[in-house]
């Protein structure tokens, strides 16, 4: 026997299976969301690229335009709509026949709308001559092929932009690594500076000078967290800032790895390659088409109908068929006018061509100068200038050299490191200024 005292029962099947569900749902709406509760997420560049592909909304705007011009070709495809007419003429008004015999003859209403009244029903349909239908489809094609190069083109500007402020980053992340090096060893400096004024070793000048020289330090290690703030959060927003959490961060490599290419090469693979390049090109077929299209438009369309009359109790059939006679407009004008844009779009693909040529040229002249000169740095200037501020530091604190040339020695290398690692920068850059201007992330 049960006791239902409180109006409790053992719950169905089918209720436990409800609570269940919901307790699922709040249990997954209780996790914590991408990136928190967790570790920065690193991001390399590939995986910076592919996310700004996937959710830069200027990008995916941009993409939207090929979709309207499938939309278009739809358009173009299109035969005419038929129109159908009809008409009823000759309506009585006023009393009926048994009302008004005198009206309608002694005719009963029905036999009046047979033999007195006129009703035409017809239908008509616009033949297009000279294969227009054909003509707008393939100049809709060419369009949307111009236009998907075109956002492809977007792509390949998008991950140069994206490579560019990636770079950033990791010059910015270098830069305060450096910085907090440097403060760090500074530090020391000061703190034996201090013991040495304090035991009567130095003077108390030259104590202030040093102690001094650590707010230089201390503010290039603030301005280095500054600019790696800021270059994070532009890479950002051209990743999308949903794709990434707040804290996130980059992965790679920053160092130097010379490349070996011809110009050559270079210039054949980035006409295969290059899709403003492949634009311009279609452009001269989507205007050979458009001149087509043009002239289809200059053959005049036949317009065919058929009626079917009652009049007076007569059935009767009609067909008409009607044609504009081209005597004054037959489309001379857009004729011409499609003519000088295929001319147009030629000149501007041998600009293209050029274009293409010259950039390449230049990223590649570029990267061998920035080669040149990161080849100068390893040749020894960096070893040479931190054993230089090494032994001005072994030499300041056993008193073999002054105080000013322990600290030029120390400006020396900073600069030497800090300048090493612009040039660095400048030289990853120069790689993805040469990718960019071949087409592709792939280097022969």
């Amino acid at each position: 026997m049960r006791n239902n005292t409180l109006g409790w029962r053992s719950p169905t099947v089918a209720t436990r299976l409800v609570i269940s569900t919901i307790a699922l749902l709040f249990g997954l709406a209780a996790l914590p969301a991408f990136g928190q509760g967790q570790g920065p997420v690193k991001i390399t560049l590939d995986e910076a690229i592919q996310l700004a592909l996937r959710h830069n909304h200027n990008l995916l705007a941009a993409r939207t335009t090929i979709d309207q011009y499938k939309a278009m070709e739809v358009t173009a495809n299109l035969r005419p709509n038929p129109a159908l007419f009809t008409d009823w003429e000759y309506l009585p008004l006023g009393s009926p026949a048994h009302q008004r015999p005198d009206l309608y003859g002694g005719q009963t209403v029905g036999d009046y709308l047979k033999n007195n009244t006129e009703g035409d029903l017809g239908l008509s349909y616009l033949i297009e001559r000279g294969k227009k239908r054909q003509a707008r489809l393939q100049n809709a094609k060419d369009q949307t092929a111009v236009t998907t190069s075109l956002v492809s083109d977007n792509e390949r500007t998008l991950t140069f932009q994206v490579a560019t402020l990636f770079v950033n980053v990791q010059l910015a992340e270098s830069t305060l690594e450096l910085a907090k090096m440097d403060l760090k060893s500074f530090q020391q400096t000061v703190n034996i500076s201090k013991v040495a004024y304090d035991a009567g070793g130095i003077s108390e000048d030259d104590y202030l000078k040093i102690k001094l020289q650590l707010l230089q330090f201390q503010e290039d290690e603030s301005q280095a967290r500054l600019a790696r703030v800021q270059a994070l959060s532009d890479l950002r927003n051209q990743l999308g800032y949903e794709s990434v959490p707040p804290n996130y961060d980059v992965a790679g490599l920053f160092e130097y790895q010379p490349i070996a290419v011809t110009m050559e090469d270079l210039q054949l693979k980035a006409l295969q390659l290059r899709p403003d390049y492949r634009a311009a090109q279609q452009s001269v077929t989507a205007a050979q088409s458009g001149y087509r299209l043009a002239k289809a438009y200059g053959k005049q369309d036949l317009t065919v109908q058929g009626n079917y009359s009652h009049v007076n109790g007569i059935n009767a059939a009609t067909f008409y068929l009607s044609i504009p006679l081209a005597i004054f407009n037959r489309n001379q004008g857009e004729i011409a006018r499609t003519g000088y844009v295929i001319n147009q779009m030629q000149e501007q693909e041998k600009a293209a061509d050029e274009q293409v040529m010259t950039d390449v040229n230049d990223a590649y002249q570029g990267l061998q100068q920035n080669q040149e000169i990161m080849q100068v740095y390893k040749s020894g200037y960096l070893d040479d200038a931190q054993k230089d501020r090494d032994i001005a530091e072994y030499a300041y604190r056993s008193g073999g050299v002054a105080l000013l040339d322990f600290l030029d020695a120390e400006r020396t290398y900073r600069a030497i490191e800090l300048g090493y690692r612009q040039e660095l920068a400048s030289w990853l850059l120069a790689v993805e200024q040469l990718r960019e201007a071949v087409g592709t992330r792939a280097l022969p």
